[in-house]
């Protein structure tokens, strides 16, 4: 079954050419293209996609405003940003309004496909240099209260940086059953229900 995906971003020519892109799968529809978010409120009411892609720089309301629009209706869409922008406020403002995912524009036509696959198998994907500098901003704390082991830890620390489940598996030698057992572990002593309300909580509270 195809997977729904939504886009909002104001430059024309950028949103026609995702959508040409997407169309070009036989995975993804575009059931929704849109100029800006102004209405985003009453085009949720019709039913929400499986991925949105939303651009922070939009006339009228910006997207973060609407990606806490959209979390306060429901957690279903993965979210991913579009935007040039790539400095600390920007990025964690987005991702604790509940944005799934993160990518440079300058990125779109090499990444977007593969980080959209990865956001629908639960991870949180981001540009390279987007994930360098969530982590580098990131503090180590000998705090550890959710009490997790040195797997927990450094499995945290991999879905921070925007690994999917089959980057860790990858990346760490577990098996992919492996990777979802810990993070299920992890996700339930954080008390969450998604990789990107881990990775909200993980840097409000500096827990990598």
């Amino acid at each position: 079954m195809m997977k729904t995906i939504w886009i909002f971003e104001d430059k024309d020519l950028l949103r026609k050419g995702l959508e040409e892109l997407l169309n070009l799968s036989d995975e993804y529809a575009v059931t929704g293209s849109y100029p800006d978010c102004l209405q985003i409120t009453e085009t949720m009411k019709s039913g929400l996609p499986d991925v949105v892609l939303m651009d922070i720089d939009m006339p009228g309301r910006n997207g973060i405003e609407a990606v806490k629009l959209i979390r306060s209706q429901s957690l279903k869409p993965a979210i991913i940003m579009l935007t040039v922008f790539d400095d600390n406020k920007h990025v964690f403002d987005a991702i604790c309004a509940g944005a799934s995912g993160y990518l440079l524009k300058k990125n779109i036509s090499a990444k977007l496909i593969a980080a959209i696959e990865d956001v629908l198998e639960g991870g949180a994907p981001m540009s390279p240099s987007i994930a360098k500098m969530v982590v580098q901003s990131m503090q180590r704390t000998v705090n550890n209260p959710y009490q997790f082991n040195k797997s927990e830890q450094d499995l945290l620390l991999l879905l921070c940086q925007g690994n999917s489940y089959k980057m860790i598996a990858a990346a760490t030698g577990f098996s992919f059953e492996t990777v979802r057992s810990y993070i299920k572990k992890i996700y339930e002593k954080l008390q969450v229900h998604s990789a990107t309300e881990a990775v909200s909580k993980a840097i409000n509270e500096r827990l990598i």
